[in-house]
């Protein structure tokens, strides 16, 4: 007989725990309301400032952190920094007026795992959340390319030498390059006749050797290192 209580499907994946940073509590409500909305999605925090974000990442472990980058004290990049640097898995989106936010760029190379746009539609804005938060660091190649187009040739805020690529394999090194231009694993592994699988197998190969935490750093470092060249 039943007690009416009923339980939890076996296999049912936890929602995802979501913090949202912004010093704005219209924008903050406006998120939590959509965010809330899916059964898949939780907001566990909010924080008005940077500084309230780090803490509440630490205190919390959420899967995601929706960061603004304008906030006072400590702004959406240095919040992003520590947040990243920390031991824990937490991925932070940066949430921004993408044509008039000159710092987008430099959140990513803070550890930003992807960004979101203030006037993207409500889907994929639920979207990126879930993809970040999966770990895949990508929200859309097209969204990625535009990033790249936008900002990887800006310099950065102070000279620096350019990095490295050592200890991978030619083949590693081709996806990398295709990493950088924003393909998706489906289009890499067209461009190279190979599997989407086998295209998982190089990316997972690449962010182990190179220790970059997602696949945005990847384009980032295709970038620093000059396998990939901004577009003209």
């Amino acid at each position: 007989m039943s007690d009416g209580i009923t339980a939890a499907a076996p296999n049912s994946p936890a929602p995802v725990r979501v913090v949202l940073a912004d010093d704005q509590p219209l924008v903050r409500a406006a998120l939590r309301m959509v965010i809330t909305d899916a059964p898949d999605l939780d907001v566990v925090g909010e924080a008005g400032t940077g500084a309230e974000a780090v803490r509440l990442a630490a205190e919390l472990a959420p899967d995601v952190v929706v960061m603004d980058i304008r906030m006072p004290g400590t702004d959406g990049i240095r919040a992003t920094r520590q947040i990243t640097a920390g031991p824990g898995t937490t991925h932070v989106i940066v949430l921004t007026t993408f044509d008039e936010d000159d710092h987008v760029y430099g959140a990513l190379r803070a550890g930003a795992a992807g960004f979101l746009v203030k006037d993207m539609a409500l889907d994929d804005i639920l979207a990126a959340i879930r993809v970040i938060a999966s770990g895949d660091g990508l929200i859309a190649p097209s969204v990625t390319r535009r990033l790249i187009k936008e900002f990887a040739g800006r310099p950065a805020s102070a000279p620096t030498a350019r990095r490295t690529v050592t200890g991978i394999t030619d083949r590693e090194r081709e996806v990398l390059v295709l990493v950088g231009r924003g393909l998706s694993n489906t289009e890499i592994a067209a461009e190279l006749s190979i599997s989407v699988a086998t295209a998982k197998t190089y990316l997972t190969r690449l962010l182990a050797k190179l220790d970059a935490r997602d696949r945005v750093q990847l384009v980032i470092l295709a970038y620093e290192s000059g396998l990939v060249a901004p577009p003209g």
